[in-house]
């Protein structure tokens, strides 16, 4: 049989059994010894087609929200947007959010093919159009709902990752960084960007989304950029500075790769006590629903953390062809495992003094929920202690809530922020809003 037809019978056979799936339902469920430092590992198990139980995207009912910890109250930041995936805020308290979707793919297949994928991206809430544009929301009287909002910036390229640096204002498209200036106040920019340097992007651009952090005195950028593939399968040379964090001088638009083997570093922040870059990793599929956990971990220079030859340190993925074993040798083991599967997208951590004490230096995280798995874990949003600048105890729940008692999804977390009165805001991709979480 041709090999473009092995291909297709099998993303036939994957689309089926993710329609097929439509029916299950229940609770977000994660196995033992699946989170923590030391996570246990069961054997990898290949699967010829993969496991896709896709929850259907059905938006909030009239009056609903998440459901908040003992403690905590949800409340509608603000509604009705475009797909809004991440949020920035800005010294005077606007917050921006990007609302955005991947960029046109002009080899995206047609036919039978191209009709079942979009079908299946349809189901999942993904396959909107990018509406390219950053809106700025203001809360002026203070009461925890943004009552102006204005666009930004429009007719960007599938924009996600934002900083501010003194008087400009970058922007972390699909395939570039860019920059405008700004104001502080300013409701609208009517610049045309400046490019400040160029990002691995398409035709493939399989993981696009590009995050984005300035260092704290303002002389460096890091961008956080996923694989163009699971496992590489299509080819190394594809691979060229992804599955990594980048570091770039804004001054020059020099890059280089700060750490790589991270196959889709999303979510990145530092550390408030030690000063450390940490981001969320969402890890490889199809070799059973407990691998491989998706991760948090500090970033370090230099360092190699395994994709796609191995995972969590020195596990080898016997899928990759040719094998690499002095690679392997150097990869080192992420810091804290979230679960398999759980989408972890968000991070942000929290120093204010508006939530509760037992919040306070540690990290919240976007889970943005499976795909590929029987039982569907994540669809939430979780928190993480720290203690000495290291992540330490278990997760505890902050919003759950976003899947129904159907499997259906309501909402789907993405990035989460503090915002300037030390709220915690979340991104709600699906919802179509921004939650603020508060003291009740």
């Amino acid at each position: 049989m041709p090999r473009w037809s092995r291909r297709w019978n099998r993303i036939v056979a994957i689309v089926v059994l993710a329609f097929a799936s439509a029916g299950c339902s229940g609770q977000p469920v994660s196995g033992l010894g699946e989170t923590g430092p030391e996570p246990v590992l069961p054997p990898a198990k290949r699967q010829r087609i993969p496991t896709v139980n896709i929850a259907p995207a059905v938006g909030w009912p009239e009056g609903a929200a998440p459901q908040p910890a003992e403690g905590l109250a949800v409340q509608a930041f603000a509604r009705d947007l475009d797909h809004p995936r991440w949020l920035y805020v800005l010294p005077n308290g606007d917050v921006l959010v990007a609302e955005t979707n991947a960029p046109p793919k002009p080899d995206e297949p047609g036919g039978l093919r191209g009709w079942f994928m979009k079908r299946a991206m349809k189901k999942a809430g993904a396959a909107v159009p990018s509406a390219n544009r950053i809106t700025l929301l203001r809360d002026a009287d203070g009461d925890g709902i943004a009552e102006t909002r204005s666009v930004l910036l429009q007719d960007l390229f599938s924009p996600f990752g934002m900083a501010l640096i003194g008087d400009w204002m970058y922007i972390a498209n699909a395939d570039a960084v860019v920059r405008v200036p700004y104001r502080q106040g300013d409701t609208r920019i009517a610049t045309a960007p400046v490019k400040v340097a160029d990002l691995p992007g398409g035709p493939i651009n399989h993981h696009w989304t590009k995050s984005l952090v300035a260092s704290a005195d303002g002389s460096r950028l890091y961008v956080g950029v996923g694989s163009n593939s699971n496992v590489g399968e299509n080819g190394m040379d594809n691979e060229t500075d992804r599955a990594a964090v980048l570091e770039i001088d804004p001054a020059t638009g020099a890059r280089r790769v700060f750490a790589s083997g991270l196959r889709n570093p999303v979510g990145l922040a530092w550390e408030p006590q030690t000063g450390a870059l940490y981001t969320v990793v969402n890890e490889r599929d199809e070799i059973g629903d407990q691998l491989v956990p998706d991760y948090l971990t500090s970033v370090r220079e230099g360092a190699f953390y395994g994709w796609p030859y191995s995972y969590w340190g020195q596990h080898v993925d016997a899928r990759v062809k040719p094998p690499r074993p002095d690679l392997v040798a150097t990869a080192i083991a992420p810091d804290y495992a979230l679960g398999a599967h759980v989408a972890a997208l968000g991070l942000t951590f929290h120093t204010g003094e508006l939530l509760p004490q037992r919040y306070r230096g540690g990290a919240f995280i976007g889970l943005h929920g499976s795909w590929n798995r029987r039982d569907p874990v994540g669809y939430k949003v979780v928190y993480l202690p720290f203690a000495d600048g290291r992540p330490q105890g278990q997760l505890q729940d902050v919003l759950t809530g976003f899947l129904d008692g159907k499997g259906n999804a309501r909402g789907r977390p993405v990035g989460v922020v503090i915002d300037r009165a030390g709220a915690l805001l979340v991104a709600d991709d699906v919802g179509n809003a921004i939650w603020r979480v508060t003291p009740r």
